[in-house]
């Protein structure tokens, strides 16, 4: 199981704002599957670049009450309320870490 924690280590993504894992500006697409704390879960997302996230589960959380960004794989992100989405395979460019800060339209 490749995790981001080979890349980031538990002191960095303690001190990393959790918003960094988190998609924004995201539009529904495909069924409606369930929902959450009142919100609905939809099958699949888009950013505004185009790429499709699917729905994969719901984001764990640490002892703090903090999503746990180190139990996500490679090419997942959250979604709010706590949603985990992951990149679809057939992108061609698979997001996997956080871009620096400013320099993605994925980020908030």
């Amino acid at each position: 199981m490749k995790s981001h924690s080979v890349w980031l280590t538990s002191r960095v993504s303690r001190r990393m704002p959790t918003e960094y894992f988190v998609l924004a500006n995201l539009r529904e697409q495909g069924a409606i599957i369930g929902r959450l704390a009142g919100h609905p879960i939809a099958e699949t997302v888009v950013d505004a670049s185009g790429l499709q996230y699917h729905f994969v589960g719901v984001a764990p959380r640490d002892r703090s009450g903090r999503f746990d960004v180190e139990a996500l794989l490679t090419g997942e992100w959250i979604v709010q309320p706590g949603l985990v989405y992951a990149v679809d395979g057939k992108a061609t460019s698979v997001p996997s870490k956080p871009p620096r800060r400013g320099r993605s339209q994925h980020r908030v």
